[in-house]
């Protein structure tokens, strides 16, 4: 069973920046495609980055354009989400996913297993 578990969250301005990260346990990290969703109040949970298990290819929803990057580091078992110029709208809160089936390019929501409780960012204008 893999435990996940987010940092990073907090209040930041509008055009800030924050690095969140997921810590992950219980498991082999390294057979994990790893990915971020995030959920804000009254909105379907959507997906932001993901990860393949290697750490090669990265995937990004299309709202990022550029602004977040995600990474992971092997040796820590943890996996990272670089967010820059924040606005109102990224305030949600952040989940970090592990997923076994499959790849990290065609993964749903279905495909991830085990899921972190979140991170909550606020950013205010």
């Amino acid at each position: 069973q893999v435990q996940l578990v987010e940092s990073g969250g907090g209040l930041v301005q509008a055009g800030g920046s924050l690095r969140l990260s997921c810590v992950a346990s219980g498991g082999t990290f390294s057979t994990y495609f790893m990915g971020w969703f995030r959920q804000a109040p009254g909105k379907e949970r959507e997906f932001v980055a993901s990860i393949s298990r290697g750490g090669s290819m990265t995937y990004y929803g299309d709202f990022v354009k550029g602004r977040f990057t995600i990474s992971r580091d092997g040796a820590k078992n943890t996996v990272y989400l670089l967010t820059n110029n924040l606005n109102p709208e990224d305030s949600a809160v952040y989940f970090c996913a592990a997923g076994s089936r499959g790849v990290a390019r065609f993964a749903t929501m279905a495909n991830y297993e085990y899921w972190g409780r979140g991170t909550q960012v606020t950013v205010s204008s």
